[in-house]
């Protein structure tokens, strides 16, 4: 398998690219479905062997160019993983958090943390996945009285979006390791709770390990088509299954039979409905294009606390940036990715949450889904002052 690239400078070669992926039903990387190719859209594409005699030929013969990002996908997802068996994966002590982990390993984690670390981590489980997993979430921070205000962080909702999982991680690691000695950190978790999901899909998650690296949705079953798995970021009620969202069970961004049908968005909306007086920001974690994004999603208009939230992305990419000179894009996720209905995001705002962003973190597309491991520590390294950036902006009264 190959991952080309192809950036459509035509409407001619528009209309060809989206008849073409339609018909072979390739795996879209960038964007999420052929519905948002548009003239000069980046679109990554993976393109299986058995394609990759019909369909290369055809976008020569189309007088379309394309770059080849990555020749053997094969070789370079066993480069990632290839290595499991050798790693001491048992002590949490030496818990490495610049390596990928098995949904086993991170909930092993996190059972380690809510028993040594008691006074700053309670870990809960808000349900159960569709395969009768526990959603388990870490609330974060000082008991130090009884009402404070929250944040919600979750990560993989896109089960192949590796990065995100290892971000939470991070995300927790620092906040314990620093406590004592990072005034700002101390301040956010004296004064915030922090809830975090490392993995919200954990049924994908646990597939993109054993059975398919590219996957993608949610792993319910569809009894009239023989498709697996609903996009979780498309199944959120908040103008369901309307543009940029599909209806046809087998493509990776099917909204589902009806609103919260998936488990797991089911439990996550239900605690943050019960909560949403208290959480003030919702953060989630996607990969990726070096973005940084606010609602709305499903339309092009401004929110009414756009001064607020435009600032707070503008500081927190302004942040990031510092670290290593990684420039984010930031605005609505509208116009700034493309139009998608039935997100996560969106809906949480929606809910009263007046802060919501979707990070979509390193790289362009260079290696895609499969980001190397030795990014994970610069890429958690940057996203860590953004994060704290958001968290402190919230602290401050925005008017």
């Amino acid at each position: 398998d190959k991952v080309i690239r192809v950036v459509p400078e035509s409407e001619r070669e528009t209309q060809i690219l989206r008849a073409a992926f339609n018909r072979l039903k390739v795996d879209l990387w960038q964007p999420s479905s052929p519905f948002h190719i548009v003239e000069g859209t980046v679109t990554d594409v993976r393109v299986p062997q058995n394609m990759t005699r019909s369909l290369l030929p055809y976008l020569q013969q189309a007088n379309i160019h394309y770059t080849i990002l990555i020749s053997d996908l094969q070789k370079a997802v066993e480069s990632q993983t290839g290595l499991r068996s050798y790693r001491n994966r048992r002590s949490l002590s030496g818990y490495n958090y610049e390596v990928y982990h098995s949904l086993e390993e991170i909930q092993d984690w996190m059972h380690h943390l809510n028993r040594t670390h008691s006074d700053l981590v309670h870990m809960f489980s808000v349900g159960k996945s569709y395969e009768g997993r526990p959603l388990y979430v870490l609330k974060l921070g000082k008991r130090s009285r009884p009402y404070k205000k929250a944040v919600w962080i979750d990560c993989g909702i896109h089960a192949r979006e590796w990065i995100g999982p290892a971000f939470c991680q991070w995300f927790v690691k620092e906040a314990l390791q620093t406590y004592q000695t990072d005034p700002a950190m101390r301040k956010m978790l004296t004064q915030l709770y922090f809830y975090i999901m490392p993995v919200f899909n954990v049924d994908g998650y646990h597939f993109s390990w054993t059975n398919d690296r590219f996957w993608r949705k949610t792993r319910s079953k569809n009894t009239r088509f023989h498709c697996h798995g609903v996009d979780a970021n498309r199944n959120w009620k908040v103008k369901w299954c309307d543009e940029g969202a599909s209806f046809h069970p087998c493509d990776d961004t099917y909204c589902g039979p009806f609103p919260e049908s998936e488990p797991e968005v089911k439990a996550v909306a239900h605690f943050l409905r019960k909560h949403r007086k208290q959480i003030k920001a919702y953060l989630s974690f996607h990969a990726y294009a070096q973005m940084l994004l606010y609602p709305y999603s499903y339309k092009y208009e401004t929110i009414p606390n756009f001064n607020c939230v435009e600032s707070a992305a503008y500081n927190a990419v302004n942040a990031l940036q510092s670290a290593y000179g990684i420039r984010y894009r930031y605005g609505p996720a509208s116009s700034t990715l493309y139009v998608s209905s039935g997100s996560s995001m969106d809906w949480a705002y929606k809910n009263g949450i007046p802060y919501a962003f979707a990070f979509e973190l390193r790289d362009t597309g260079h290696f895609g889904f499969l980001l190397p491991e030795m990014l994970i520590k610069p890429t958690c390294t940057e996203t860590m002052l953004a994060v704290k950036n958001i968290t402190l902006h919230l602290l401050k009264k925005c008017h």
